[in-house]
């Protein structure tokens, strides 16, 4: 059993897909000088949200075509929904 390291929570909850560093670069990058902690474990909820739901959409896309991989095609086309 692996241990887990006391007071570290994972950025987007329980199962953390994006690291926090580069969200908060992207955030500097875009003008925000200084970013709170709290921000960016909200913008990087939202970014799973959606990119879960772009999935879900190029998975039906494809179920439909009867195929098996989901391509680059997929998720624009299930992005614009």
């Amino acid at each position: 059993m692996a241990k887990k390291k006391a007071g570290k929570k994972p950025a987007g909850g329980p199962k953390a897909f994006i690291a926090k560093a580069p969200i908060r670069r992207l955030m500097k990058a875009e003008g925000a000088g200084l970013v709170a902690e709290e921000a960016v474990k909200i913008l990087i909820d939202e970014l799973v949200k959606h990119g879960a739901a772009v999935t879900k959409g190029a998975v039906q896309l494809v179920k439909q075509d009867k195929r098996k991989r989901v391509t680059a095609a997929d998720i624009s086309q299930a992005a614009r929904k």
